[in-house]
């Protein structure tokens, strides 16, 4: 039997194949979509208290 894969390993695979099958202007939309998105369900103090994190990384990903 097969050897389960690995969530990161899965979204590796996911992601690798996405960027085969789309260009930058993809990416782009759907930025913009997730950014509309984002404006419609916070406030200005949401964008606030992540400016204020200003550039402080979250995680280790060397």
């Amino acid at each position: 039997m097969a050897d389960k894969m690995s969530r990161e390993e899965a979204g590796r695979k996911g992601g690798e194949a996405t960027a085969k099958n789309h260009d930058k202007d993809f990416y782009q939309e759907i930025g913009e979509k997730g950014g509309e998105a984002t404006k419609k369900n916070h406030d200005k103090d949401f964008y606030k208290e992540i400016g204020e994190k200003g550039g402080k990384a979250r995680a280790n990903n060397d």
